[in-house]
C-alpha cells in the first residue's frame, strides 16, 4: 500500500500542470466534452433509431444533465463555463481576466470536436447502416444535425439570428443570476443543478427553430469535425431561406 501511494505520488508530480491558466483551459475542454458527447448521444440515438430509442424530450433531458455534469467535472479547477458566450459575459462583467477568454474559447471547441469524435466513432457503424452511409446534411435523411444545429424549413436569416440572440441572452442572465451572491442565493452545490435544469428549460421552449446551439463552441467544434469526416463544406454553408 505504501509504495503504491508513492507511486501515484511521483505520477502525480510527473504529469502536474504548474501553470494554472492552462489546467483550467484543460478542465474546460473535458467539461465541453463531457456536454456535447452525452448531449449528441442522445441525438444520435434518436436520429439513428429513428424514434425507437428516444425523444425530444430526451434529448432536452440528455443536454441538462451532460450540463450538470459537465460543470461537475470542471468546475472546481475553471469555474465550469464549457460556453464562450459564458466566459464573454463574465469577462465583460469584470468577474474574470480577458487573457482567458480566447483560451476558454479555444479549449472549449476541442472539447467539443472531441466529444462529436467519441459520439462519431461510437455509432459509427449504425451512421454506415443508416440510409446506406449517406452522410446528407439536410433534408428528411440528414445526419449533420446529430452533432450540431441546423435551421428548420421555416426559418430566415433573420430570425434565426433573433432566435439565438434571446436564446443565449435568456440562458446568460440566468447564470449570473445563479452565480449571484447578492441574489438569493443557491444552496452550495447545487449551483451545477440549476444551470442543467436552465438549459433543459431552454431546450423545451426554444429548441424548435434551430436546436438551440446558445453555445459557440458547442456548434463549433461539432461543425469542424462533420466537415472533416464526410460531410464536407456544406456544414458551413447549407441552409433552407436566405430572409
Amino acid at each position: 500500500m505504501g509504495r503504491q501511494k508513492v507511486f501515484m505520488d511521483k505520477m502525480m508530480q510527473m504529469f502536474h500542470i504548474r501553470n494554472l491558466l492552462m489546467r483550467q483551459a484543460l478542465a474546460e475542454c473535458l467539461g465541453t466534452l463531457i456536454l456535447v458527447m452525452f448531449g449528441c448521444g442522445a441525438v444520435a440515438q434518436l436520429v439513428l433509431s429513428e424514434g425507437s430509442h428516444g425523444m425530444f424530450l430526451t434529448v432536452n433531458f440528455a443536454f441538462g444533465f451532460a450540463a450538470t455534469l459537465g460543470i461537475l467535472v470542471c468546475g472546481q479547477v475553471s469555474g465550469g463555463h464549457l460556453n464562450p458566450a459564458v466566459t464573454f459575459a463574465l469577462c465583460i462583467l469584470g468577474r474574470e481576466p480577458w487573457k482567458k477568454f480566447p483560451v476558454y474559447f479555444i479549449f472549449q471547441t476541442v472539447g467539443a470536436f472531441l466529444g462529436s469524435g467519441i459520439i462519431f466513432g461510437m455509432y459509427f457503424d449504425a451512421l454506415w447502416e443508416y440510409r446506406k452511409g449517406s452522410l446528407i446534411v439536410l433534408g428528411e435523411n440528414a445526419t449533420a444535425g446529430i452533432f450540431a444545429t441546423y435551421p428548420s424549413k421555416h426559418l430566415s436569416l433573420v430570425n434565426g439570428f433573433f432566435d439565438q440572440v434571446i436564446g443565449t441572452a435568456a440562458l446568460i442572465v440566468c447564470i449570473l443570476a445563479i452565480v449571484d451572491p447578492y441574489n438569493n442565493p443557491i444552496p452550495r452545490g447545487l449551483e451545477a443543478f440549476t444551470v442543467g435544469f436552465v438549459v433543459l428549460v431552454i431546450g423545451l421552449s426554444m429548441g424548435f427553430n434551430s436546436g438551440y446551439a446558445v453555445n459557440p463552441a458547442r456548434d463549433l467544434g461539432p461543425r469542424i469535425f462533420t466537415s472533416l469526416v464526410g460531410w464536407g463544406s456544406e456544414v458551413f454553408t447549407a441552409s433552407y431561406t436566405i430572409l
